[in-house]
């Protein structure tokens, strides 16, 4: 809902504002005074076409604020238009593109006038129209088996998808899953395992010369046994001499047998290595194929040994997966016939409810002084979606010797304005909370004029409703009245008119005469009457 809009600088309007009603609110005034103005201002803050030419002679600036009461939110929206440059729009303070004004604000205001996109000529806006025309109860019977058709439908696709695809390639999967870990398994792998094959082909490869290094080492522990035989007996004899030598001689002790055992255990490694070509060439191959499966699979043994015990898992899972592809192939073509038996019943319920709404639209269209119209709303099969599987398209026509066309291309601003509170009537819809009139009033008066006032009343029961209108008839049913006059200067000023103000107005817009004693009756008359 609209709550305040305000201008400055926008043509003729220097300052002006207003704080429409959450009823219905009209917008009065003589010719060329700045009434379409207001509209003009509130186009721009919901995104519309920016023009130079908006910029009034009160600076190089237009401004338009305006606050909106969305899903019991407050938000602040402004649209900047320079004499020079481009206009700069602002949410809440933060600077955003004018596209990002109407996505946020298009669906709960809708303009209608000539040269508005009018949400009628778009199907999604017709079909919620129809849908809402169908009754709360009776809408969430077959919209609501709909959606649970889809939701399953969904859920068995999305199933499918977890799975990895269909069957063919879950079955491609398993077999490479099954040859990985068949692969890595047969290795026979163990963390270290290749260090310590790389160990032995080390040893294998150098073992004569590793021999001859023993040797060597035998034949330097023997000389150094000897030496420390005799390091030993001297120390002792000077432990006999002297007591503080006898640490030396236990630690001298020591040594020759430490040194008699390291040629011990060089001698016996010598006795036992032996070449083993054999041996060899078996442990470079094994070398070779852990190679292999760190090329594929890791670039560390433990990496390897991890993808395969992963290879192992998925081998699992795609056995069991399997079966439920089999399954869910089953589920998805199950869902698919159950989804077209609702598809079927919602379109069935639709055609009906846009039958019934073709008839009401038509009714309140020759009250609306549009008696021999033309309105064909038709219901067409297409794909289904998450809303079902219909595209509600409307044909129009003002003369019933005429055949139906595109609504956007065959219908005056006047016709359109009446087809939009016709359908609005019809279907009793809220689909944007604040619908605004231009030209609602164009060609018509007398009682096709008083009819107008009072279904725009009507309609302001279920939304808010602003127009722009000469007409008393009109006006005279208003919640909110605002004119808009022409100062000495020029100057186009708003101001809220009540009480015995409104009525000088009506006076005004009946006789052209604001003091007539005889206008004024008439306008008494015509509040009074509206008010009933």
């Amino acid at each position: 809902m609209l709550e305040h809009l305000a201008v400055h600088n926008l043509g003729v309007l220097e300052e002006a504002s207003i704080d429409p009603s959450g009823g219905f609110t009209v917008i009065t005034g003589e010719t060329g005074a700045g009434k379409t103005l207001l509209l003009g201002g509130l186009r721009l803050v919901l995104g519309g076409k920016a023009e130079a030419t908006s910029v009034g002679p009160h600076g190089d600036i237009a401004q338009v604020q305006g606050l909106f009461a969305l899903d019991n939110e407050a938000v602040g929206a402004t649209r900047t238009v320079p004499r020079n440059g481009r206009s700069r729009a602002h949410i809440e303070g933060a600077i955003v593109s004018a596209d990002a004004l109407a996505d946020r604000l298009g669906g709960f205001v809708e303009v209608v006038g000539q040269h508005d996109q009018l949400a009628i000529t778009r199907p999604s806006h017709l079909l919620a129209l129809i849908d809402d025309a169908m009754g709360e109860e009776k809408l969430a019977v077959f919209r609501g088996a709909y959606r649970a058709a889809w939701r399953a439908l969904q859920d068995a696709l999305a199933r499918q998808q977890r799975l990895g695809g269909d069957q063919i390639a879950l079955v491609r999967e398993l077999d490479l899953a099954r040859y990985q870990a068949g692969e890595i398994a047969g290795a026979g792998l163990s963390p270290g395992l290749d260090e310590g094959l790389e160990s032995s082909v080390s040893r294998l490869r150098n073992i004569e010369e590793i021999r001859e290094h023993l040797l060597e080492t035998v034949r330097i522990a023997e000389t150094m046994s000897e030496m420390a035989g005799e390091l030993v007996s001297r120390l002792r004899k000077a432990a006999e001499l002297d007591p503080g030598c006898v640490p030396l001689a236990g630690e001298a002790e020591g040594l020759a047998g430490a040194v008699s055992e390291l040629g011990r255990e060089s001698r016996s490694s010598v006795e036992t290595m032996d070449a083993d070509p054999a041996g060899l060439e078996e442990l470079e191959q094994r070398l070779t194929a852990l190679g292999d499966l760190k090329r594929k699979y890791g670039r560390t043994l433990d990496e390897v040994i991890a993808h395969g015990q992963q290879a192992a898992r998925r081998v699992e899972e795609l056995e069991s997966l399997i079966g439920d592809a089999e399954r869910t192939e089953s589920v998805i073509e199950a869902a698919h016939d159950a989804l077209a038996v609702k598809a079927k019943a919602l379109s069935g319920a639709r055609l009906a409810s846009a039958d019934a709404v073709s008839g009401r639209v038509l009714e309140h269209l020759a009250d609306l002084g549009l008696a021999s119209a033309r309105v064909e709303i038709e219901v067409e099969t297409v794909d289904p979606g998450p809303s079902g599987a219909d595209r509600v398209t409307m044909r129009f026509a003002a003369d019933s010797r005429l055949e139906p066309g595109d609504v956007a291309t065959v219908a005056s601003g006047g016709e359109l304005s009446r087809l939009v509170l016709a359908l609005r009537l019809a279907t009793r819809s809220v689909a944007a909370s604040t619908l605004v009139f231009d030209e609602v009033d164009t060609g018509i008066g007398g009682k096709t004029a008083l009819a107008m006032g009072e279904k725009l009343a009507q309609l302001a029961s279920v939304g808010q409703v602003l127009c722009v209108t000469h007409l008393p008839q009109v006006a005279a049913y208003a919640d909110t009245h605002y004119v808009v006059e022409r100062g000495p200067d020029g100057t186009g000023v708003v101001r809220l008119v009540a009480g015995e103000d409104r009525v000088t107005e009506i006076t005004r817009m009946l006789a052209g005469l604001p003091d007539s004693a005889a206008g004024r009756s008439a306008a008494a008359e015509l509040l009074a009457g509206a008010a009933k």
